[in-house]
């Protein structure tokens, strides 16, 4: 399902303070010069002038400049998980020339990626992919607007497209996000027990082709101790600010 809009200088301007206050936590670790430079020397990375990629639906998206497709942009980074992981890599590992790119869709399927992924995966290159998709796949179809939709054409889909990156881009790390809800707004009893099964299959996907997997539930779940459900996810799917910024360092903690 397709998030509002926003108007471009709102979109900026909350884009900007996402991105400078997430990037700024992330990378907070005192004033200690000593201390800070030898944590850089053994801050682990992703080898030099790695092309990275973001794929996925609107929790990806989040708002991000469709026109502008340069790498390490603000604009077209959004304001979601993306910009917080790319303001620390970025900030934190300037030497090592990353590019980064955001081409998550909002409303996005995983049969809508594979119709756009020559352009906006294969093209680019990437030498690491993350792909966060699978709640628009269950969200449409318990919203009459996805009647194919199921369960086993998500596993079809998500197979055939994991096949196709690696057999074009063979040497491509491709990371698994667990699509991931909390029951509140949108979400409701009628999502479950079946959307646990898509979260399944994305789990099962990373295992089988040895791709690197973020538990992003189970993160949701634990800080559910610290604030309720429409804290992290207002409307039981899109995150604030707050669960972009713990999606960003759940998304670091598996990969470096």
């Amino acid at each position: 399902m397709e998030i509002n809009k926003t108007s471009r200088r709102n979109f900026i301007l909350k884009g900007a303070a996402a991105v400078a206050g997430g990037s700024a936590l992330l990378s907070m670790g005192g004033c200690n010069t000593q201390k800070n430079k030898r944590k850089a020397a053994s801050m682990k990375t992703f080898p030099k002038g790695s092309v990275i990629l973001f794929q996925g639906d609107s929790i990806t998206d989040m708002h991000r400049d469709r026109k502008n497709g340069d790498a390490n942009n603000l604009g077209a980074m959004g304001y979601g998980y993306p910009a917080h992981i790319s303001g620390y890599l970025l900030a934190e590992q300037a030497q090592q020339s990353y590019k980064i790119y955001n081409r998550g869709i909002s409303g996005n399927k995983v049969f809508q990626l594979a119709d756009r992924w020559q352009k906006d995966c294969l093209d680019i290159k990437p030498d690491i992919l993350s792909i966060l998709i699978g709640v628009n796949d269950i969200w449409h179809k318990l919203a009459g607007h996805y009647p194919e939709g199921s369960v086993e054409k998500y596993e079809d889909d998500y197979n055939a497209l994991l096949k196709r990156t690696k057999e074009a881009l063979p040497n491509v790390k491709i990371i698994i996000c667990e699509p991931f809800v909390l029951k509140t707004g949108a979400v409701d009893d009628r999502w479950f027990p079946e959307f646990d099964r898509y979260r399944g299959v994305a789990k099962e996907m990373a295992d089988e082709y040895g791709h690197k997997f973020i538990p992003f539930q189970s993160m949701f779940n634990k800080a559910l101790k610290n604030a309720p459900a429409d804290y992290w996810l207002p409307d039981g799917v899109h995150p604030s600010i707050a669960g972009a910024y713990l999606m960003a360092k759940e998304w670091l903690k598996y990969t470096l």
